[in-house]
């Protein structure tokens, strides 16, 4: 049976974030908010996820681009290899950069900056849409001239790297710091301070900035997030609301020059009073109280098990059959939406857990079709329908108060 073993780098980067929160703990300081660590995990969760559908398409898209359009044939050997290091970290900082000054673009990164928390766990906050952003980016080196097999080996490792810059638990680094990017010099980047603002785009090396004047020291002790805060843990309002914040201004922006910048124009040009409406209209259903015990252990609980789900379709997704990795994909999917909403405390949340738990149920069925799965499936369907609004009483009680 074939298995993909990259699924061991879940558990990898699980371990790391276990061992910076208990250093963290030890050295006493609050590095890690419960709630903005589970939303982080859970955008990880999608990104990879999905990486299981893409990896696939987009090593093809580089091999389509290499074997028709390579203005270059480039062999492996060990300078062509430090040549693709370059030309991949450099390519990376104008994705990076372009990526916070171009709307469309920003509305695929911003996920990635709203955590007001900065340690590994931020790190796993990519999209699958910034992930085909890049991957826009990244066919300029199939264009070059270098092979896919290179390209894909070589970003798996490229990857590693930016997860370890993540931490407030490192500080400078000496003479690293002159041509490296390190954990002072991200800090930077993630932070809302002004004088921080859109600096620091390296991913490995810190040259490109210090070359195109966009370096900056830290000096001053950075604050964490959007210059607005998002203040939701929502997993489809982090995902979408700068989405509907352009879609919005699109829609009042007049004539094809005001429209053309909502899109292809700055961030900074877009109204952040739009926000504030939306929140009005998507947010009303929160309920504004503390998680208590129980709801913390069901949370950790349910992304646990998350987790757990995930690492068992990256491992066996080359010998899963197509329904089991379409119910497995919808369980995940609903599950990280589920414990955003949860932490939210939305009204809404029981009606979710229905679906997912009935979707599970259609599982079982699917797996074991004989008459007494059916039977007990819906003698469970009936029992559940019928005592419906209790158990969603009992639940809210549980677990918001």
């Amino acid at each position: 049976m074939h298995h993909s073993y990259i699924a061991f780098a879940i558990p990898m980067f699980l371990f790391f974030m276990g061992v910076e929160y208990w250093y963290s703990k030890r050295k006493g300081k609050n590095f890690f908010q419960f709630a903005e660590s589970v939303a982080n995990i859970n955008v990880g969760i999608a990104e990879r996820l999905m990486d299981v559908f893409t990896i696939v398409p987009f090593y093809y898209f580089f091999n389509f681009i290499y074997q028709h359009y390579a203005l270059l044939t480039i062999e492996p050997t060990w300078y062509t290899w430090v040549l693709l290091f370059l030309a991949t970290d450099l390519v990376w900082y104008f994705y990076h950069r372009f990526a916070h000054e171009i709307n469309i673009l920003w509305a695929a990164h911003i996920v990635h900056h709203q955590s007001e928390d900065f340690n590994y766990t931020a790190s796993a906050r990519i999209t699958v849409f910034q992930a085909s952003v890049r991957c826009l980016f990244w066919a300029v080196l199939p264009l070059i001239g270098f092979p896919p097999i290179m390209i894909s080996t070589f970003l798996l490792i490229h990857g590693i790297y930016p997860f370890f810059i993540h931490t407030q638990t490192i500080g400078k680094l000496g003479f690293i710091e002159k041509f490296m990017v390190t954990p002072s010099h991200h800090r930077v980047h993630h932070s809302s301070n002004p004088q921080y603002l859109d600096k620091n785009y390296g991913d490995v090396l810190i040259i490109w900035d210090k070359i195109f004047g966009t370096f900056v020291e830290e000096k001053e002790q950075p604050v964490y997030g959007l210059t607005k805060p998002i203040n939701s843990y929502s997993f489809l309002w982090q995902h979408f609301h700068y989405v509907l914040e352009l879609a919005v201004a699109f829609k009042k922006a007049v004539g094809f020059k005001q429209k053309w910048k909502v899109i292809f124009g700055s961030p900074n040009n877009i109204d952040p009073n739009i926000r504030t409406a939306l929140e009005k209209v998507f947010l009303r259903n929160k309920v504004a109280t503390q998680p208590t015990k129980a709801h913390q252990h069901y949370i950790i609980a349910q992304t646990t098990i998350t987790l757990v789900a995930l690492f068992w379709l990256v491992y066996n997704y080359v010998a899963l059959q197509i329904p089991t990795i379409s119910f497995t994909t919808v369980l995940i999917i609903i599950s990280v939406i589920n414990t955003g909403a949860i932490l939210e405390q939305q009204s809404w949340i029981f009606y979710l857990e229905s679906m997912r738990f009935f979707i599970f149920l259609y599982w079982i069925w699917y797996a074991y079709p004989t008459f007494y799965t059916a039977f007990i499936i819906l003698l469970l369907v009936v029992t559940i329908m019928y005592y419906f609004r209790p158990m969603e009483r009992s639940y809210k009680k549980i677990l918001y108060h």
